[in-house]
């Protein structure tokens, strides 16, 4: 492993680095031109950044400064600060005014030149398919910040090792007598499990969270670490209640999800499990038929979510009908104001629902009028900040 030094470097003389509690040392990952990923070892410090010759990493971009950056240790601690560069100096998109303490994973840009910082010798930190290397690095120019990194991906990695999660719940009301399940008019039918966040780092929009995910290619394990943390702090709280929970579409047909169901079914987790399937996971008639089977099989129940967004998925919802069918809240909300055709066009969709055997929910319901319009039309459920807002978990 190796990196680019020169000699001529200024200020204390450099000495060999290396950190007991980060495991070896650190390392500085960017992106060449040719869009491979190369990494260069901090093996010395102070470590040098800039177009000159006399840096540890020599980046010829002309948004850099011949000295533009330099890494030092301060009191045990990895510190970055800027040299008085003309394009500045980034950490995590922020531009530093002072000396920054580093953390791993944080995302670092010296003028348009982006890097991550990562750890050696740390299992997984190292850049997969990359040598440490070279060859400089230099990120495409521009007049905004090259985003080949993401910010804050050590905080939202915490995230799925379980610190910062969080959830509420929202209530899920009958809106007709004697429907087939029991629920009565207004009467609580059951409870949707929410994702929320509370890392002090990361917002607690699950919106937000799941745009961050989806960058780093790891929706399926949000999804999966929300949904554990949030079941099984439900368990004590409503146990033997019937609980909607979604599914990522990335996850709904994989043998880690239906993994982890059996795993909570064998730890004693007493609710009523709700599968929500999302419409736009449901376009294989084989693979839904295999999933409504297994999970037939341990007892779960699933619903079509967010239906008739987009299409209505008629055909798979013919093929396997669902035991619930959630409405989008797009063809619920102003229904009351609605034009006559389209609430028939609803009004026909809820009543091919129940020919199915499937009882159809309207989602986001938030005014008396639209509830009212609602259970004119046959919908059995009702859910929304008309039924109830949201609730966290811990005020249950």
């Amino acid at each position: 492993m190796h990196h680019r030094t020169a000699p001529g470097v200024r200020g204390p003389p450099p000495r060999r680095y290396s950190d007991p509690t980060m495991g070896e040392g650190w390392y500085l990952e960017g992106v060449a031109a040719d869009g491979s990923h190369v990494a260069y070892e901090i093996d010395v410090l102070p470590f040098g950044v800039g177009r000159e010759a006399g840096n540890q990493l020599v980046v010829p971009a002309l948004g850099l400064s011949r000295r533009h950056a330099e890494l030092r240790e301060e009191a045990g601690r990895l510190v970055l600060a800027d040299l008085g560069s003309t394009n500045g100096t980034f950490v995590n998109r922020e531009r530093l005014y002072g000396p920054r303490v580093l953390a791993e994973n944080d995302v670092i840009h010296f003028g348009n030149a982006e890097f991550r910082l990562g750890r050696l010798g740390h299992p997984g930190s190292e850049p997969a398919g990359s040598a440490l290397a070279e060859h400089t690095v230099i990120a495409p120019p521009g007049q905004t910040l090259s985003g080949h990194f993401v910010p804050h991906e050590r905080q939202f990695l915490e995230l799925l090792g379980g610190r910062g999660l969080s959830g509420a719940v929202q209530r899920i009301v009958g809106a007709q007598d004697g429907t087939q399940d029991g629920a009565r008019d207004g009467a609580p039918f059951a409870y949707e499990l929410l994702a929320r966040g509370a890392h002090p780092a990361l917002p607690a929009s699950p919106v937000h969270l799941f745009r961050l995910a989806a960058q780093l290619d790891r929706e399926a394990e949000l999804s999966h670490a929300f949904r554990e943390h949030g079941l099984r702090t439900l368990a004590g709280r409503l146990a033997g209640q019937t609980v909607f929970v979604n599914t990522h579409p990335r996850e709904a047909f994989e043998d880690r999800f239906l993994a982890s169901l059996a795993a909570l079914r064998r730890d004693g987790v007493r609710l009523d499990l709700v599968i929500e399937v999302h419409e736009t996971a449901v376009m294989e008639i084989a693979r839904m038929r295999e999933l409504a089977a297994r999970l037939a099989d341990m007892g779960v129940r699933f619903a079509y979510d967010d239906f008739g967004a987009g299409q209505a998925r008629l055909n798979e919802l013919g093929e396997v009908p669902a035991h619930f069918v959630k409405f989008d809240m797009a063809l619920v909300q102003g229904i009351d104001r609605a034009s006559p055709s389209k609430r028939k066009v609803v009004s026909d969709l809820v009543r091919l629902v129940h020919e199915l055997g499937s009882v159809a929910l309207a989602e986001g319901v938030e005014t008396e009028a639209e509830a009212r319009v609602c259970r004119d039309i046959g919908f059995e459920l009702l859910q929304g900040y008309f039924t109830g807002r949201p609730v966290p978990i811990e005020q249950l």
